[in-house]
């Protein structure tokens, strides 16, 4: 006897459609998963078996044979219990299933016949949706992020039985050829409910950041200007400063001044979370932009994503979003190195043997750090000195490469504040988000039709056309790329945030103070390069 079902798993951040081949045969009574499954698929036999025993049903006493295909890729995960349990009841024919070749099945079963939720559900579904299934049967608790996908009926299970309702107007039973009797599954009853996702949100998971206000932070004027264009443009910024000056403070409110993130970019990010298992079943289609923070004892696979079936890494879960480095020089220099490909090309590829991966990995690096070990080089404090010898400085330097150095757009000293609380009305996050919507609201009209939207995405043919400069301008730049050694890459960058900030006055060319404020942003640019070379 055969029966095929269809069920689903991760390939990367990306769902996989997967075809459950069930064949029973005469023999001695044993169960064979086969198509490269993991572990947790081949532990699910007995899962598959105490789940069907604990149901009322019998599992056969014959040779059972359960294919994945395609058999080449390399499957993972607990998703496919239920299908294997139904194709095997259906393959006995203690169930029928009418429409069974038009379901997705997913879901991990207990030893009792209830579901649990698993990890990915959004690409599965959003998949199964693509290639035109009629519906998905998965645990409860996943239904409503599996209802986040328009055009397919989602069916929510909490337990094995749930299939098989016994009223007479809805069960029908008829003898085969052994005698026993045979349950017709009903969907029916288990349809999800879409009106309620409507009440969903994510502002409780994200009632502390509405707590959060730049309004908290007293003086630092210039540096919420930088931190204003950078989120105006999605630009990359570190903040230098010793101790105690807020440098922390003011990157964790970065998101509150953030445009929400667009119904597509919504989408993928959330596909994103769902496949790194991060994302909770109370949470709906996100719509604030991330904020990662990883300890700088991350490894440079926790950073990218890895594993033996790669999984996205915190540069992903920070796409469309911000990467924070506190305390920067802290990482080692190997796990910094590997920012580079990303923060060039918006995206990690991973390279295994049997297939290469490829994750978004599109986001604003925000990093703060010491001046020194210490913490007090070049510091005003009264009463603390910098202790740090030049080879110790340099050393701690010199974990920062000059061409990461060179990625990082603005470059800000956060020196100890000089206002205190009453002297000047403080910059909240709400008049610092009014000019960064502003200024997306130009950005957003110019790149209509381009692959992009954010200043700092230019590149080629279009930084030039949408970036250029008047003779007075250019006469400028020139002459600091020649004076301080400047390299093209920091050339570019600093027309794209010249460009970012000439649209925060709402001007349609770029002048020369726009220019000049820029390049005030890249000073740290030979100290830098200076320090490595001098480490070396």
């Amino acid at each position: 006897m055969y029966g095929k079902l269809h069920s689903a798993c991760l390939h990367g951040i990306d769902g996989v459609i997967i075809q459950v081949e069930v064949d029973l045969a005469n023999g001695l009574p044993q169960t064979a998963i086969i198509g490269l499954p993991d572990s947790s698929i081949r532990e699910s036999v007995e899962r598959v078996r105490a789940a069907i025993k604990n149901c009322g049903f019998t599992y056969p006493l014959k040779r059972v044979t359960v294919n994945l295909a395609p058999a080449d890729l390399r499957k993972e995960g607990s998703s496919f219990d239920l299908a294997i349990a139904v194709g095997i009841l259906l393959t006995s024919e203690q169930w029928a299933f009418s429409n069974a070749d038009r379901i997705l099945i997913i879901g991990e079963l207990a030893l009792d016949g209830t579901l649990r939720p698993v990890t990915g559900v959004l690409p599965m579904v959003e998949q199964a949706q693509k290639e035109g299934y009629a519906g998905v049967l998965l645990p409860r608790e996943n239904a409503a992020e599996a209802a986040l996908i328009g055009g397919i009926e989602v069916y929510g299970l909490g337990h094995l039985n749930e299939l098989v309702p016994n009223p007479p107007a809805e069960t029908t039973r008829r003898s085969d050829a052994a005698g026993d009797g045979t349950v017709t599954v009903s969907l029916s009853q288990l349809r999800y409910d879409r009106s309620m996702n409507a009440s969903r949100s994510q502002e409780g998971s994200h009632q502390n950041r509405q707590l959060e206000d730049y309004r908290d932070v007293i003086g630092q004027q210039h540096i919420k200007r930088a931190l204003t264009i950078a989120a105006a443009g999605m630009h990359n910024i570190l903040l230098i400063g010793p101790p105690g000056t807020g440098k922390t403070m003011l990157m964790k409110r970065l998101p509150t001044i953030l445009p929400p993130l667009a119904d597509q970019e919504a989408l993928t990010t959330t596909k994103i979370f769902s496949a790194a298992g991060k994302l909770k079943p109370s949470d709906g289609l996100m719509k604030r932009r991330p904020f990662r923070s990883p300890h700088h004892t991350i490894s440079a696979g926790g950073l990218i994503g890895g594993g033996t079936i790669p999984k996205p890494g915190e540069v992903s879960l920070a796409h469309k979003g911000i990467l924070f480095l506190d305390e920067l020089p802290e990482f080692s220099r190997h796990v910094l190195e590997v920012l580079r490909q990303p923060l060039e090309d918006r995206e990690v590829t991973i390279s295994r043997a049997r297939a290469v991966f490829t994750f978004p990995a599109h986001f604003m690096l925000a990093c703060s750090m010491n001046p020194c070990p210490c913490g007090y080089y070049g510091s005003d404090h009264p009463h603390q000195r910098c202790t740090c010898s030049v080879s110790r400085i340099a050393q701690y330097r010199a974990k920062i490469s000059g061409p990461l150095m060179d990625r990082i757009d603005l470059q800000v000293d956060v020196p100890r504040p000089k206002e205190w609380p009453g002297s000047t009305p403080p910059l909240s996050s709400e008049h610092m988000r009014d000019q960064v919507y502003a200024a997306q609201a130009i950005q957003l009209k110019r790149y209509d039709g381009l692959p992009f939207g954010w200043n700092s995405e230019l590149f080629g043919s279009f930084l030039r056309k949408h970036a250029r400069l008047d003779k007075e301008s250019a006469d400028l730049l020139q002459a600091t790329i020649d004076t301080l050694g400047l390299s093209m890459r920091a050339y570019d960058r600093i027309l794209k945030l010249a460009r970012t900030i000439a649209d925060l006055e709402a001007s349609d060319g770029i002048q020369s103070r726009h220019v000049a404020e820029a390049i005030q942003y890249r000073q740290l640019d030979r100290q830098y390069i200076a320090t490595e070379e001098t480490h070396r």
